[in-house]
């Protein structure tokens, strides 16, 4: 049996299987090569190379029990791997902290949001950071500031200090435990909010992959919009004049306009879409708290 023939196989299983994909893969065949290339040793992104390789029977072994533990876990392929991948860069994630997939991630890299910015920007947050992904990589797109990376479960900031670490930006990034802003230094130049915002109903229906993960992470409250209205409540004050708050909202648009009619925000094209991800300057914010 060849790596090709193994990763097809497997594909199958996890079709058969009804698991549920999103946390790095969108389907079976890229989950199933995700699990055996990363059980094999081989190269997670280079399948062509490999593919016609032979698998000795004790690897095989291994990636079925690999498969199977996947099946009936239902855990997230990410944390049987303990790592993600964001933007091409490697994370450590456990059951601590969500699986990292943030559009926001896109938007650093492909700098959409720099318009936005200037030689101003100096200081960063990354709120609700989990395992410090976004923390890492603004810090990594934007070489000349610092980062803040807060979050309310000590838990996921634990795993977001492997990352920090992993990649050598200790002294640029400092990890802060914070009840929303309750707890940051501020003023900011840039915030960056991946926060919870699934609403209830959609909660209730998450397939198991998703219920693995903190619910800390995920539940925003019956409309989802718990979290952020305190957020763009209390954000200003934590604001230097020219900043701008990215927040991600997934597909909770209908439910953040119903709950900010006449706020103006900026819509920032993704690959899911113009619906995801926002900015809001903090000039558009202050009349919420006046």
């Amino acid at each position: 049996m060849t790596v090709l023939e193994l990763i097809e196989s497997a594909a199958q299983q996890l079709t058969n299987a009804a698991v549920a994909f999103g946390h790095g893969t969108s389907n079976a065949f890229d989950e199933a090569a995700w699990l055996v290339l990363w059980q094999l040793g081989l190269p997670l992104d280079d399948l062509d190379s490999v593919q016609d390789q032979p698998v000795t029977p004790e690897q095989q072994g291994q990636v079925s029990a690999l498969i199977i533990k996947r099946i009936e876990t239902r855990k997230p392929a990410a944390y049987l791997t303990q790592e993600a991948w964001l933007q091409g860069v490697p994370f450590f994630v456990d059951e601590r902290a969500i699986v990292p997939r943030s559009f926001i991630a896109e938007l650093l890299v492909s700098g959409a949001i720099d318009p936005w910015l200037s030689e101003a920007t100096q200081r960063v947050l990354d709120l609700c950071t989990g395992n410090g992904s976004l923390a890492v990589l603004a810090a990594m797109a934007y070489p000349d500031v610092t980062v803040d990376g807060a979050d309310l479960s000590a838990d996921a900031l634990e795993v977001a200090r492997v990352n920090v670490a992993k990649h050598g930006l200790q002294g640029r990034i400092t990890l802060l435990p914070s009840d929303g802003l309750a707890s940051v230094r501020g003023p900011y130049d840039l915030i960056l909010c991946n926060p919870p915002y699934v609403n209830a109903q959609s909660m209730s229906a998450l397939p198991a992959e998703y219920q693995a993960e903190p619910t800390l992470a995920l539940a925003g409250g019956a409309d989802g919009m718990d979290f952020i209205r305190n957020l763009l409540r209390d954000a200003p004050a934590h604001m230097s004049p020219q900043a701008v708050l990215v927040l991600e909202i997934g597909n909770e648009r209908d439910n953040f306009e119903a709950a900010f009619p006449t706020l103006e925000v900026v819509w920032l094209e993704t690959s899911a879409g113009e619906d995801q991800v926002l900015l809001i300057t903090r000039d558009a914010l202050t009349p919420l708290i006046s």
